[in-house]
């Protein structure tokens, strides 16, 4: 119910005037959220939020602490588990740096793309309600989208970075696109709207914050919360 009742706030189109610009003029500041567990411990975890540069994709802030996850694993639940903690991030960032608030987060996991068109993306955007991209790693399989041999071979047709491709579910509604990010690596990225973003921006700005395979900002808050446990 509660999921239902979140969702009924996603807004699925671009609000800020900078995404609508073909170069994002007056975009500068772009955040990334990442959670990484201890081997074997499922109930702490490492949260960490990174705020770069836009377009130099330099890191300006970072929080990485330690945090309880007491909500346990439900496929399609998995934003219960972790969204509050990144909600907290976001606001402890407000408090003591309001002036590098990011202008759009990109998260580690789905948006729209989700058994009941509900991510973790579009969970952390409707309660920030900052503007939220979901880029996964890997094909959510909804909506009579499967990883087949037909959509091996539509991946293997991406040859350069920056060629898509639409995910449409068997009902007709595309859920997000595949994208192709960086010439150098065959595996794609699984793009989705959030919230306060269109899928065509949602997909040309993380195509822009990609370097490597994963865009700069998802990529940051990955290596700092890993190296966190590390230490």
């Amino acid at each position: 119910r509660e999921q239902a009742r979140l969702k009924a706030s996603v807004v699925e189109e671009d609000t800020e005037e900078w995404q609508k610009d073909p170069r994002f003029t007056g975009l500068e500041r772009v955040g990334g959220v990442d959670l990484s567990y201890i081997k074997g411990d499922e109930s702490r975890a490492c949260a960490s939020l990174v705020v770069l540069s836009y377009p130099a994709l330099e890191v300006l802030y970072q929080d990485c602490r330690m945090v309880a996850v007491s909500a346990p694993y439900v496929a399609g639940f998995l934003a219960f588990r972790e969204v509050p903690v990144l909600v907290e991030a976001v606001q402890r960032l407000q408090q003591v740096e309001p002036q590098l608030q990011p202008q759009v987060l990109l998260v580690d996991g789905n948006g729209l793309l989700h058994p009941r068109g509900f991510g973790t993306a579009c969970h952390l955007g409707v309660l920030t309600d900052l503007p939220c991209i979901g880029v996964a790693k890997n094909l959510l399989q909804v909506d009579g989208l499967v990883r087949d041999e037909l959509h091996r071979e539509q991946v293997r047709s991406l040859q350069r970075s920056g060629e898509t491709f639409p995910l449409t579910g068997t009902s007709g509604k595309v859920l997000g696109m595949v994208l192709r990010s960086y010439n150098n690596s065959s595996k794609p990225l699984y793009v989705s709207v959030g919230h306060r973003v269109s899928l065509d921006t949602a997909v040309r700005l993380v195509r822009a914050c990609c370097r490597f395979h994963v865009p700069e900002p998802i990529r940051q808050a990955d290596i700092r919360s890993r190296e966190y446990l590390r230490k």
